[in-house]
């Protein structure tokens, strides 16, 4: 059954890929965006649907249902818009020629500087897919509430409300359980199959970028290509390609956005609104996929503003206006509202979650706005400071002595303004420190040289006005707002780099300038210290992007000590729990006593805490059944009777004799972030 359902999966994607040629122009960027969309829209709704019915485990049914969603959302668009149907074969060959004949017409600077930029891109990203086919996922959110639930609902075979331990589990919206649903049904329960669409959309978002620059670039390839390959080889956005974390998923949504977006301007005296209907959907399964996308609304507005309201008459303006604002509404009621926000609201009151997490994760842990205004501006510079890291390179002892001693002058300067960076914690998670502990800069870098060296220049020189650049204006302010929405509405975290990779996504087009404006084009005869500039930061960029995959310590290719002298093995020769618990190695000989004596088949009550990872419980074939007995802020429930074994923390219940201590590792607790509690396992029948 199994190549059944691979070769359904690989058909649906042929299908839905035919479909695009029918709605999208001849353009082979605009066929995989529009594709992606089709393809992730249809996966969404579908499991909406057969969540509602019980059927969200139904892999038969999950095979034909994709199919009959595709067809609908594609017939409807198709019609919305007269487009000749064209193939994509012919279509690549084409391209394919278009890019070498490109490359030959480059002059020896430029043909360097895209060799090492291509060749850097296929070392990373052939590792990056054995690294996603091969090595478990293990990052923290996702043992503890992501994959979680995802398995939870796959048991209970629907998504609806259950109350589990994490607050995440029945909080986090759940568009993005149905894609992992899917693919993990259709390979035949692969876990691996879990990471497709984030390492799908690390691709999509890489295809959008050289979109998004062909059209406000005058289709100019070498600007295209320079942001496009720029932006795949950022260190936070790199390091996301392979995890199950969220936010490379929307920001691969918001570059379709931002594509439609750009592609309806570009179309001339007459646009074509099927770019506003695209940009509706992309809106709603945005919106859908996390709540964290209202921060980016006055950034998408910014953008709506250059690119669909400034018209030469108020009446054109009103026309794409409720156009735009049509399909906006029908994307959030199909794919926004059905995945969870209303259920938030009836069971907490709030449409993120209950109150506990609100004050400490948002803008409720500020107090008062004189304080929310002092503390979010000394995250603007917090955040400002974390920019300038020579990230991946400090991965190395001597690379975090170059850094350390770069960032020298900008510490001094923090003392003598007497900005308080590092003393001020009440509206910190995890204390700012100029010199961040290796486990946040490693799991969770920013840009690196790219950001520090090109982008932020770019984007004062923009500002400035020494660089004058209609678009780049509106894509600067988009950025600013961003940066600032993401300072002032939730307290530091050192882990934050995550999130940044959407305001990149904004950032990165200012590379395009290296290529299209007089007086920053390295095309231009001469200027021998900027193209060594550029040629610098770059090489740099691709150095920093290696070192990030080949000495990420959450999925190593090969084994290594890092700085601290820890050692850590190859991801490719760890066994499951050892890597599912690099984040918590207290944890991983209670965890694999567990393994060990629970039978891979077991239904197994949990007595744990929020905090505590549950997803490497359900065995190496996630055969195991879980049932949570202490929801997240809710009394302890009975242990079911079908329950044959107890798992639970020594502060959830108290041992009695004959319980086995699985116990935790005591000596590492002052160097885990989060401890692990003292855990025992209890045999009930």
């Amino acid at each position: 059954m199994t190549l059944f359902y691979l070769l359904s999966l690989i058909l649906f994607v042929v299908y839905t890929g035919q479909l695009s040629t029918r709605i999208c122009r001849r353009s082979l960027t605009e066929w995989w965006l529009t594709t992606f969309l089709l393809g992730a829209g249809s996966v969404i709704l579908t499991g909406f649907v057969l969540s509602a019915l019980y059927l969200t485990a139904n892999a038969p049914v999950w095979a034909g249902s994709v199919f009959i969603t595709a067809t609908v959302i594609g017939g409807i668009l198709s019609r919305l818009g007269k487009q000749e149907r064209f193939s994509v074969i012919p279509l690549i060959r084409e391209r394919w020629q278009t890019g070498r004949d490109w490359f030959s017409g480059l002059s020896g600077y430029a043909r360097f500087i895209f060799s090492i930029l291509f060749g850097t891109l296929v070392i990373v990203g052939v590792t990056n897919v054995l690294l996603v086919l091969f090595t478990v996922p293990n990052e923290w959110d996702s043992m503890t509430g992501h994959l979680n639930r995802v398995m939870q609902y796959v048991q209970r075979g629907t998504m609806r409300h259950f109350g589990g331990t994490n607050w995440n589990i029945d909080t986090y919206p759940k568009s993005v359980c149905t894609l992992q649903i899917y693919s993990f049904l259709m390979t035949g329960h692969f876990e691996n199959g879990f990471k497709f669409i984030h390492h799908l959309s690390y691709w999509t978002a890489i295809v959008a970028v050289f979109g998004i620059v062909q059209r406000i670039g005058q289709s100019r390839l070498s600007a295209s290509f320079f942001c496009a390959l720029a932006y795949a080889l950022l260190p936070d956005f790199l390091m996301q390609s392979i995890t199950t974390e969220t936010d490379i998923v929307l920001t691969a949504y918001l570059s379709v956005l931002l594509y439609m977006l750009f592609s309806y301007r570009n179309t001339g005296t007459q646009p074509d609104s099927r770019y506003l209907y695209l940009a509706g959907i992309a809106f709603g399964i945005a919106f859908g996929h996390k709540i964290t996308f209202a921060l980016l609304l006055p950034s998408v507005f910014v953008i709506m503003i250059y690119t669909v309201f400034l018209s030469p008459s108020w009446a054109i303006t009103f026309e794409r206006t409720w156009r735009l604002a049509a399909a906006i509404f029908v994307g959030v009621c199909l794919w926004t509202l059905p995945t969870g926000y209303l259920k938030n609201i009836e069971v907490f009151g709030h449409p993120i979650g209950p109150p506990t997490a609100l004050k400490h994760q948002s803008v409720e842990r500020a107090g008062p706005l004189s304080n929310l205004l002092e503390q979010g501006s000394r995250n603007l510079i917090r955040y400002g400071y974390d920019h300038a890291n020579l990230d991946g390179i400090r991965n190395l002892a001597i690379g975090a002595k170059i850094n350390h001693a770069m960032r020298q002058p900008i510490v001094v300067l923090e003392d003598k303004l007497h900005m308080r960076l590092d003393e001020e914690t009440d509206f910190s998670i995890q204390p700012f420190a100029f010199d961040r502990k290796f486990v946040f800069y490693n799991a969770n870098p920013y840009w690196g040289i790219f950001g520090f060296g090109l982008i932020f220049p770019l984007l004062i020189l923009v500002l400035i006005g020494y660089v004058r650049s209609t678009p780049h204006t509106y894509l600067g302010f988009a950025l600013l707002l961003h940066f600032a929405a993401l300072s002032y509405s939730a307290p530091y975290d050192p882990f934050k780099g995550r999130y940044f990779i959407e305001t990149g996504l904004f950032g990165i087009t200012f590379l395009a300038l290296v290529f299209l404006h007089p007086r920053t084009t390295v095309d231009h005869p001469g200027r021998l210290i900027w193209k060594g500039y550029v040629g610098f930061v770059t090489i740099l960029g691709c150095l920093s992007a290696v070192l990030c995959i080949f000495l990420n310590t959450r999925a190593l290719p090969f084994g290594w000590t890092a700085p601290d002298g820890k050692v850590f093995p190859s991801a490719f020769h760890s066994d499951r729990i050892q890597q599912m618990t690099l984040g918590r190695p207290d944890i991983y000989i209670p965890y694999k006593r567990f393994d060990e004596l629970v039978p891979d088949t077991a239904t197994v009550a949990l007595a744990t805490i929020n905090d505590d990872y549950e997803y490497p419980l359900y065995g190496p074939k996630l055969s195991r059944r879980l049932i949570a007995i202490h929801p997240f802020e809710q009394p302890l429930r009975p242990i079911p009777s079908n329950a044959g074994y107890l798992f639970f923390d020594k502060s959830v219940i108290s041992p009695q004799p004959g319980d086995l201590r699985l116990g935790t590792d005591t000596t590492m607790r002052a160097a885990v972030i989060v401890p692990g509690e003292d855990y025992y396992l209890r045999k009930l029948h």
